[in-house]
């Protein structure tokens, strides 16, 4: 892989989806993809490579490119989150290049482009876990994250919300462990309202208080799974109630 030349912004058009953008930056190196795990690098010496190795060679390359505005920046690194999946490499380049000099990045692009994806039928691998790794660990983030990802929304949870959203939120509280329990409990009551998100919450509580970085008040977590419609053999449910009637952890 040589070091990355790609054309003015002003050359791409602007309907271009994001993957298609960073498809066409990848190309400009000579790297086309050959099948599900499969790319081609033209420049010599030429070689077959995994999807790994593009990661590791150009992955977190995008804000690097000083021929693209930063919202031309971003959406190529969005792309390359569409096509290689989650690799730290590649998602963590939008919350670095957020708290760098390049940012904050445009939140219409960069907000709307997560919850986009999130709202989608396919789960985007690359987006929860950027979620979950990136921007809720980090105690700086994850306020501003959990907020545009779902926060905002949690007075359109209820009962008959449309099913986008209803993804958006299953996918958000399921990775939410690490957010600061102050900062999301309001939408964690707010989903509990929809029966359609009660295993979402179950499993939002769950990792609150397994994750390594988990945040949760026990008490009002217990108060909590006591609202929810869950079955009783659902699995770890006992167990998380117990743990959460004995109080805080050690």
């Amino acid at each position: 892989m040589t070091e990355h030349h790609t054309p003015p912004a002003n050359g791409v058009p602007d309907d271009l989806s994001d993957s298609e953008r960073a498809r066409s930056w990848l190309a400009e190196d000579g790297i086309t993809q050959t099948g599900h795990d499969t790319w081609y690098d033209a420049d010599p010496p030429a070689e077959v490579l995994t999807t790994q190795d593009v990661c590791n060679g150009l992955g977190s390359m995008a804000f690097t490119d000083e021929t693209l505005d930063v919202a031309g920046r971003l959406r190529v690194a969005l792309g390359l989150m569409d096509l290689l999946g989650w690799h730290p490499l590649v998602t963590d380049q939008i919350h670095t290049a957020h708290l760098g000099p390049q940012g904050p990045l445009p939140p219409d692009l960069l907000w709307g482009g997560y919850r986009q994806r999130l709202e989608a039928v396919p789960e985007h691998e690359a987006i929860t876990c950027s979620l979950w790794f990136d921007w809720f660990e980090y105690a700086p983030t994850a306020a501003e994250a959990f907020a545009e990802v779902l926060g905002d929304d949690r007075e359109r949870l209820l009962p008959g919300a449309p099913e986008p959203l209803l993804r958006r939120a299953r996918r958000v509280l399921e990775h939410s462990g690490p957010v600061p329990w102050v900062v999301k409990i309001d939408t964690y009551r707010a989903a509990a309202r929809v029966p359609a998100l009660h295993h979402a919450v179950f499993r939002a509580v769950l990792r609150s208080h397994h994750d390594t970085f988990g945040s949760i008040d026990p008490a009002e977590g217990l108060a909590l799974l006591d609202s929810l419609e869950l079955p009783p053999d659902t699995e770890r449910l006992t167990g998380l109630r117990t743990a959460l009637a004995a109080g805080p952890r050690p």
